[in-house]
């Protein structure tokens, strides 16, 4: 049976949230979602460092390149990126489940944490996870010499340790150094018996496996990871009745219910959205992460979690490790032997803490699997 072949993407998530495909990027049309994004990609051997930095496909590429054209002829304006943030903003709320006007938008994880760990009053508790991502830490300890207490516990014990002194849970769906995931049930049941707020960084989980940002009173997301856009891209969602809670500490023109309006003092009207919170977008990060993030909007996010769990899992039975059901798979490595010997073969993965990370994501498959075990095994 001859198969036939199509375009790498039959429908755009709209014509100007992304860049064509290349014509020469054709595959079987039986082939699988997750085959044919694969395709959007460079071909890359042995990458498995998406949970430090993920791999653009093809089209942001394109599209940020011909960005710098369009800038060095003077056809760039700051209106026309506007629309650009925009869909950016729409297409990250389809991907984590939110209303897109509980989206704000900014540079860094750390920002944003910084307004929500800025507005917690004097006296109130903080509990965080010990041992978690510094940006989802650090914003709260610095808020000590004002009175706001910090407690920290291991992730496993984090819903057991919400009680009525607590204010606020700050921790990572997924944590960085180990790829464990968090029990969201069990503390979100936890947070609501006590009325306590959540904020949880979701860098490590969107584009990886499904995400319902609507569950959580606030979430941010730094998007150059398993989100695939250039660095300096990063959100925040935050409901209603939190967003009443917290001070828009680092408002400027794009915060402005009409952003051309705010322009000048002195009056301010801040938008009565949760684009309040945003902070002004580095234009060309943006252009980028339209196209990169219409990519993972085009797919199921349980197909994806099921592909990068698939080889996750792959990789624990060539090496002898028991399956550990993450996108991430982690050891201790003190001496650091299993990260040389995985550079030495070619391998890109990452440690932290004493520990080494290989992550899998969309443009991995067996041969990488096969890869990084013979390097470990030899």
């Amino acid at each position: 049976m001859t198969s036939t072949t199509v375009d790498l993407l039959d429908s755009p998530a709209s014509a100007s949230a992304s860049a064509p495909a290349p014509a020469s990027a054709r595959v079987s049309a039986t082939a699988s979602a997750i085959e044919r994004a694969k395709l959007r990609f460079a071909p890359v051997r042995g990458y498995l460092n998406a949970c430090a930095l993920g791999l653009p496909p093809l089209d942001v590429i394109d599209v940020m390149r011909q960005d710098a054209l369009d800038w060095s002829l003077g056809l760039c304006s700051p209106a026309t990126y506007g629309v650009v943030v925009e869909d950016a903003r729409r297409l990250f709320a389809s991907i984590v489940s939110a209303p897109v006007d509980t989206v704000s938008i900014g540079s860094q994880t750390s920002v944003m944490a910084g307004t929500v760990a800025g507005s917690v009053p004097p006296g109130a508790e903080v509990l965080c996870v010990r041992g978690d991502f510094s940006s989802m830490v650090y914003p709260f300890l610095v808020q000590q010499s004002r009175g706001v207490r910090v407690r920290q516990v291991d992730l496993a014990e984090l819903a057991d340790a919400i009680g009525p002194e607590t204010y606020l849970v700050a921790f990572s769906m997924v944590q960085s150094a180990d790829g464990a995931v968090a029990d969201v049930d069990a503390i979100t049941e936890s947070a609501r018996r006590y009325g306590a707020f959540t904020f949880c960084d979701l860098t490590q989980a969107a584009g990886a496996m499904p995400v319902d940002a609507a569950r959580f009173d606030a979430t941010t997301t730094n998007a150059y990871k398993w989100l695939l856009c250039p660095r300096g891209v990063a959100f925040m969602t935050v409901t209603s009745e939190f967003a009443r809670t917290l001070t828009a500490n680092n408002a400027g023109w794009y915060a402005g219910e009409d952003v051309w309006s705010s322009l000048y003092g002195p009056d301010m009207h801040l938008a009565a959205s949760a684009r309040a919170f945003d902070v002004s977008p580095a234009w060309p990060s943006w252009v980028g992460a339209r196209a990169a993030l219409a990519v993972l909007a085009a797919l199921d996010p349980a197909e994806v979690h099921r592909h990068n769990l698939r080889l996750a899992n792959a990789f624990c039975d060539a090496t002898g490790r028991p399956r550990q059901n993450q996108a991430i798979v982690s050891w201790k490595d003190p001496d650091g032997w299993a990260l040389a010997a995985l550079s030495s073969a070619g391998i890109t993965a990452s440690g932290r803490g004493g520990r080494v990370r290989v992550a899998f994501h969309l443009w991995n498959d067996d041969a990488d699997v096969a890869s990084a075990a013979a390097a470990l095994t030899a």
